[in-house]
């Protein structure tokens, strides 16, 4: 009962989580506060998927205006039975969470193949990803953060920020994946007035 109640809740938090995600992402190009490394192509590959930026964030805003729209009273009556137009805005809010979840869910898997990796960094032996054979091993491994001369305190921007993109989408998939629940039960558990009109028999 409670989730069903909360249906329009959910809908609404996916918006300040989706801003959140757009303003670390965006972090993520400025390591040190310094804009001369994205200039110069010197950040880890994977802050070019557009993770935070485009996937749990713009695509999520716009799924949320959508959901949110559905769930008002003034929406498009598309049938002749208000049981009915509730049914078909369901069904549709279900494809739309299971559209966050695919979105929010890629972010989870890029962010998460982002810290794993390390971060793309200066060393006395040149600019490379000294922590990628590590399989993430220098997450505990604090004395060789050190290695990375610059950017300066680049493990930890980057740790910081990615650790803060997978748990943004994660709620992101959370939040979608109990509002799929919610509207399938509303589907499944209401009337079935969707399958017979007035007329048709």
């Amino acid at each position: 009962m409670g989730l069903q109640k909360c249906r329009g809740c959910l809908s609404c938090l996916l918006i300040p989580l989706a801003l959140w995600s757009i303003v670390v992402n965006i972090l993520l190009y400025f390591p040190n506060g310094k804009t001369s490394y994205a200039t110069s192509n010197q950040l880890t590959n994977y802050v070019w998927y557009f993770e935070g930026i485009c996937f749990s964030g713009v695509m999520m805003l716009l799924l949320a205006a959508l959901l949110i729209t559905l769930e008002r009273d003034t929406f498009y009556q598309c049938c002749q039975s208000e049981s009915c137009n509730k049914t078909y805005r369901s069904f549709i809010s279900v494809v739309l969470a299971l559209l966050g979840i695919a979105f929010s869910g890629y972010s989870v898997i890029i962010s998460t193949l982002g810290l794993v990796q390390g971060p793309f960094c200066n060393t006395p032996a040149g600019w490379g990803y000294i922590f990628k054979d590590t399989a993430g091993g220098y997450l505990v491994e604090y004395s060789s953060w050190s290695q990375c001369t610059e950017p300066a305190h680049v493990v930890e921007w980057n740790i910081i920020l990615f650790s803060i993109l997978i748990a943004l989408s994660g709620l992101q998939v959370t939040i979608c994946f109990l509002k799929v629940m919610a509207e399938l039960k509303q589907i499944l558990c209401g009337t079935y007035s969707v399958f017979i009109q007035p007329g048709i028999i």
